[in-house]
């Protein structure tokens, strides 16, 4: 099986240049600056004036199932991935039952393999009691532990400093962690419940999940980082101040989520309730912090937080309503269009969303084009584009996105070679592949 894409404009390691590449089954068997490659026995598909990427690697989705998928399942969240050119995803633990043993990852990795359309990893979730599962980690088939240092449910929290201090030093992998101070945004939360009643109203969810609360987890996360010499990766970071932690030298690495470079809170007015999400968005300014981070360096990878909930659990305030919102789907194409706004370059949002959470997780042959790597591959098409909710795959059938133009319209994915999005529909016999991670 053979695919030419031509006279694209290729953008990969830190350039953009006009070219083909050719997909011999799952791989890139050939790319050429000149176009010059024989076409003989293959699909050929015309792609000037096209933009031709590496495939997205979205480091941190919550696909919900087994136990959530009223919500979402692995089979509609990988469609709508595959529809946003994203082809490998890093799926958290905090799903019934949360995937906090050994057992439970392994029987996740099952369902991936049988449901999902592009190429996936599963987490596994750190808790105070299982400190032996973590020490158990197969480093080769998970990316790391995903460990909840504020802002979940269930035994998930992990907030004894001894605890954290032991997982520090004996986690064999990646600890990726999401920091937000639990004991300060319930005295938050009793106050602003003293002064508006049971249910504020949701644009003071920034003010109980406020700065100060990612600011204090986040720094001690990072203390323990450095104290123990362990791999830290800070999700979804939300304050400028945040963004001094980043410390390649000592392994402490930084996500910026779409969400919190897309909105502020401005946008409660609004979008409402359909933004709220934890850490929650901030002011305007902490945002422009974020968006200058992406050229600076200081921001390792853009992840989504892809977190499916129903219409129906977003009614409500501050403290009712759900926090998440689905993003996979058009994750790129607005990133693309930040670009073309002057917040980045499009070289650099490919080493965000690409290159880097190939190297930073280990992530074995994917994450560039280069000839003998995976076949992962997303043709884009510059184009004025209104996002419909007839087009949204995700099963909760809603994005805050809704009635939005972007630059671009993905017009291809191919998940090991195989076109599983055509801009049109999903090919859901297309199975995705089970990630590698290869350490040195």
């Amino acid at each position: 099986m053979k695919t030419l894409l031509q006279n694209a404009t290729i953008v990969n390691e830190e350039e953009s240049f006009t070219g083909s590449l050719l997909i011999e089954d799952d791989r890139i068997s050939q790319i050429s600056r000149t176009g010059n490659i024989s076409s003989a026995g293959a699909e050929v598909i015309e792609a000037e004036g096209c933009l031709l990427l590496p495939g997205v690697i979205d480091d941190h989705v919550h696909f919900r199932e087994p136990g959530l998928t009223r919500k979402a399942t692995m089979h509609t969240e990988s469609m709508a991935a595959a529809a946003g050119g994203v082809t490998s995803v890093l799926d958290m633990p905090n799903v019934i039952p949360q995937t906090t043993t050994i057992d439970l990852l392994k029987e996740r990795q099952r369902l991936g393999r049988e449901e999902m359309h592009v190429n996936h990893a599963f987490f596994l979730g750190a808790t105070n009691d299982n400190l032996e599962q973590v020490k158990r980690l197969d480093t080769a088939s998970s990316p790391g532990v995903k460990l909840f240092m504020g802002s979940s449910t269930g035994n998930m929290l992990v907030d004894r400093e001894e605890t954290l201090r032991k997982l520090f030093a004996e986690c064999p992998s990646l600890i990726m962690a999401h920091c937000e101070d639990t004991a300060r945004i319930n005295r938050r939360a009793e106050e602003y419940r003293a002064l508006y009643g049971e249910d504020p109203c949701v644009q003071y969810h920034s003010e109980i999940r406020d700065e100060e609360a990612c600011w204090e987890s986040s720094r001690l996360a990072a203390s323990l980082a450095t104290e123990t010499g362990a791999r830290l990766h800070i999700a979804h970071i939300s304050t400028m101040e945040e963004l001094t932690l980043a410390s390649p030298e000592s392994g402490i690495t930084l996500e910026v989520c779409v969400p919190h470079l897309l909105y502020s809170t401005d946008d409660y007015g609004r979008l409402g309730s359909r933004i709220k999400c934890n850490p929650s968005v901030k002011s305007p300014r902490h945002r422009r912090a974020l968006r200058e981070a992406l050229s600076s360096g200081a921001v390792t990878t853009i992840g989504t937080d892809h977190a499916p909930h129903l219409l129906s659990e977003k009614e409500g305030g501050a403290l009712k309503a759900v926090s998440g919102m689905p993003m996979v789907q058009f994750s790129l194409v607005s990133m693309l269009t930040l670009a073309d706004e002057g917040v980045l370059t499009k070289e650099r949002l490919v080493r965000l969303m690409c290159h880097n959470p190939a190297t930073l997780f280990g992530i074995s042959q994917r994450g560039f084009l280069r000839e003998g790597y995976k076949a992962d591959i997303t043709l884009v098409r510059p184009c004025r584009h209104t996002i419909e909710k007839e087009e949204i795959l995700s099963l909760c059938g809603w994005s805050p996105r809704e009635g939005d133009t972007v630059g671009y319209e993905v017009l291809g994915t191919w998940v090991n070679g195989q076109r599983v999005w055509d801009g049109k529909s999903v090919r859901t016999d297309v199975k995705g592949e089970a990630l590698r991670f290869v350490h040195e």
